[in-house]
């Protein structure tokens, strides 16, 4: 079992932290009294790795107790145990309270950087016993989940990609995070023989591919996509929308959803396919 204990200062970017920890399969929990977590390791819970986060927060946070908690942990060769201390700069933790217009917790009646100061002579010694310390004062949010990524994910994560036909007449689903219009191919509802089909018959998809433009156009369309897709994961962004258009949402954009599904399976993507406008 693996139990990361993130803490640090407050403003420095733990929530973050907890949140790409859980996208890569931990369970996490927030703000833990840490009288309870020996019982959380040892409950049911702990059947799956484990994030907790502890700080000033905490209702009985103190430097001994956090100590005396960890040591439970530190020396169990059952427990694969790493603390996680998140930091920036002073100036950049009043930035951040000063920007959001939240209150520092130590600070809620006076100026934001007595608070921090005050945190920092409070949990000096948990910078110096922890397994990583990140310096989030120069860190994008994204750069942040990626360095938690490289050092925590316990397997490489696929992006899962829900690709959504659909038609115009009915409006571009909202959920959508990138849309292509195929509205341009043979109508396969001018063919009286194939109207009453769908995108999903064999004899539908090929009418499309007889279109003179279909080939350029789906090589195009893989290629647009394919670098793309990873930049997304990179972003810390687990799952992407693609909505595919056509007039009818009934053949174009059903069986390039189809094919284009096919593709990004086989390379190694997590595929959702939804026809709107077939259910």
């Amino acid at each position: 079992m693996k139990l990361i204990l993130v803490t640090g200062m407050s403003g420095a970017g733990k929530s973050i932290a907890l949140k790409t920890l859980e996208d890569c399969g931990f369970e996490a929990i927030d703000n833990l009294p840490l009288a309870f977590l020996p019982a959380i390791v040892n409950s049911d819970v702990a059947l799956r790795n484990l994030a907790i986060g502890s700080d000033i927060r905490s209702r009985d946070f103190t430097i001994e107790q956090f100590m005396d908690t960890i040591s439970q942990f530190q020396h169990n060769e059952a427990i694969d145990f790493n603390i996680l201390f998140l930091d920036a700069d002073d100036e950049t933790l009043r930035r951040r309270f000063t920007e959001t217009r939240r209150r520092h917790p130590l600070a809620l009646d006076r100026p934001v950087l007595d608070g921090i100061h005050h945190e920092r002579e409070l949990i000096g010694k948990l910078c110096d016993a922890a397994d990583l310390v990140i310096d989030t004062s120069e860190t994008e949010a994204a750069d942040l989940r990626q360095i938690i990524i490289s050092n925590f994910a316990q397997q490489e994560r696929a992006l899962s990609v829900v690709l959504n036909s659909f038609s115009f007449k009915r409006g571009i689903p909202r959920e959508a995070d990138m849309v292509f219009d195929v509205r341009f191919l043979r109508n396969p509802h001018y063919d009286l023989g194939l109207r009453q089909l769908t995108g999903l018959d064999t004899s539908v998809g090929k009418y499309i591919e007889s279109d003179i433009g279909f080939a350029d156009f789906f090589t195009n369309l893989k290629t647009l996509i394919t670098p793309l897709l990873p930049r997304y994961l990179e972003e810390g962004k687990n799952y992407l929308t693609i909505g595919i258009g056509c007039t009818g949402g009934r053949h174009r954009s059903v069986y390039i959803v189809q094919k284009l599904g096919a593709f990004l399976q086989q390379a190694g993507y997590n595929i959702a396919l939804r026809h709107r406008d077939l259910e």
